[in-house]
């Protein structure tokens, strides 16, 4: 498993890593933002992220960005019957519409900003979208970004 063993070669004391719901653990239809329920569950990728999530220095988050201010209960209840092991206190859901409808990219960097940057301590984001990925690796240089094709061997 690539994924993991990239995460073993990282030799600090935590890692924080914060995963994509949207195409990343949950399959994407484009247009499709509303019954997040009858997402597809990405199975393999989903697999591999509770592995890792049992690391001892590891800490799993769930960074995703929602349409509207339903969708992150939406999201919550999937992840609770595919994805329960990240945690409730872990699930970072940011509604655009509580927020001005500002764009996905600026809402997941000015969270990545916010994040304490703890001594001896790596964070991971996994995304699939690429405007996203470029924007995090602009403004975040003391990051480590991997697109979602990292799961697939």
């Amino acid at each position: 498993m690539y994924f993991k063993k990239c995460i073993d070669e990282i030799k600090t004391d935590k890692i924080k890593i914060f995963v994509d719901m949207d195409g990343v653990i949950a399959d994407y239809v484009v247009g499709e933002a509303r019954d997040y329920d009858k997402k597809r569950p990405l199975n393999t990728t989903i697999k591999q992220l509770e592995e890792v999530s049992h690391m001892n220095n590891v800490e799993l988050y769930i960074l995703s960005i929602s349409r509207m201010d339903v969708g992150v209960e939406e999201k919550n209840r999937w992840l609770d019957i595919n994805a329960p092991f990240f945690k409730k206190e872990n699930r970072i859901i940011i509604s655009r519409e509580s927020n001005n409808f500002e764009k996905s990219y600026k809402l997941k960097c000015d969270y990545i900003k916010s994040v304490t940057r703890e001594d001896n301590c790596t964070i991971v984001v996994i995304d699939d979208d690429c405007d996203i990925v470029h924007k995090l690796k602009e403004q975040n240089d003391d990051i480590i970004i991997f697109k979602d094709t990292v799961f697939v061997d």
